[in-house]
């Protein structure tokens, strides 16, 4: 933390000279800090707290944003509209932070002999986020080459937020409406009834020969170039043990990920477990519970792509009254 002083942000004073209800946002993760920062940028008031769990998703995500996902080859959701949303928001807060947030990078689709017919047969479909394919890849039939990839530094993101907002980090004011931005650990707890969360580990690794400037999809896995010679690489999917152990298996399984994407010469620097907020089809929701309280939950692993600019959302329907948009909106859940 002592990397967010204070005096990095004199510049900015917490000041807002709207009198209207104050939000309370309790959960500080990627969800949490995208909608303090939306308060921030219209000059509301808010309070948060944050009980700094462990194994929250965000604290050791890789903050990977891959324009095409899955086996079936398909661009994200939506991606034309929240892309562009999140990368102009990230710029924003980086000038505020005055630390680069998000590192635009290709994303090499690497695809096996047995995948190719399916995802040979997707290329037309995804052809607004695809630079090239490459066909001469030694181990692989071929890499689909995208556009519009990149990582977000998702931990400089959450300590810069919560060190820039520490002064209104307390109790909520009277007559705040609370906003639940608990990631996993709310879906465990049954808000939302059922839930998808899944456990993932993450290995980081030095490996100074490696080429750090794209980002590997492939294996199962991918790996991602953080910089200074480290990558980040992982990741496994287990459902039926969340907490942020880390485990033996967990570590075989990504270091065969590190070997079929980058090869043998890497050094294990870290290894890290969370828990993915999952339901749905890794889509988030946002709306009101029974009790009266707001909650935004589901980013699943696009927390980094969808998180701003449904925050964004979330403030307009608490702020201004705007319809939350069905896709997004927890009664259709």
């Amino acid at each position: 933390m002592a990397a967010w002083s204070a005096i990095a942000f004199g510049d900015h004073a917490l000041e807002y000279p709207s009198i209207e209800r104050s939000l309370h946002i309790t959960g500080m993760g990627l969800a949490g800090c995208c909608l303090a920062w939306q308060r921030w940028f219209r000059g509301q008031a808010f309070t948060w707290q944050d009980d700094e769990r462990e194994a929250a998703s965000s604290r050791m995500a890789a903050g990977l944003i891959n324009p095409v996902t899955g086996k079936n080859f398909n661009a994200s959701w939506r991606l034309g509209e929240f892309l562009p949303e999140a990368e102009q928001f990230y710029g924003r807060v980086a000038e505020v932070l005055r630390h680069q947030l998000w590192f635009p990078l290709p994303v090499w689709r690497m695809v096996g002999e047995k995948e190719w017919a399916k995802v040979g047969g997707k290329l037309d479909e995804a052809r607004d986020w695809i630079e090239r394919v490459e066909e001469d890849v030694p181990g692989w039939r071929a890499a689909v080459v995208l556009r519009g990839g990149g990582r977000v530094a998702t931990k400089a993101f959450c300590d810069g937020t919560r060190a820039f907002f520490a002064t209104v980090r307390g109790d909520a004011l009277e007559g705040s409406q609370e906003v639940l931005c608990e990631g996993a650990a709310g879906l465990i707890a049954g808000r939302l009834g059922m839930h998808r969360c899944a456990k993932g580990e993450i290995l980081t690794v030095r490996a100074d020969a490696w080429r750090d400037d794209r980002i590997l999809i492939g294996a199962g896995g991918w790996l991602v170039p953080m910089g200074q010679g480290l990558f980040k690489a992982g990741s496994t999917y287990v459902w039926d043990r969340l907490d942020g152990e880390p485990t033996a298996a967990g570590r075989a399984r990504v270091e065969e990920i590190l070997r079929a994407l980058g090869g043998e010469d890497f050094e294990v620097i870290a290894h890290e477990a969370g828990v993915r907020p999952i339901i749905r089809k890794s889509q988030p929701v946002i709306g009101s519970l029974p009790d009266g309280r707001v909650v935004f939950n589901g980013l699943g692993s696009k927390g980094s792509l969808y998180a701003p600019g449904v925050s964004a959302r979330l403030n307009a329907w608490v702020s201004d009254g705007v319809e939350i948009e069905a896709a997004l909106d927890l009664k259709n859940l």
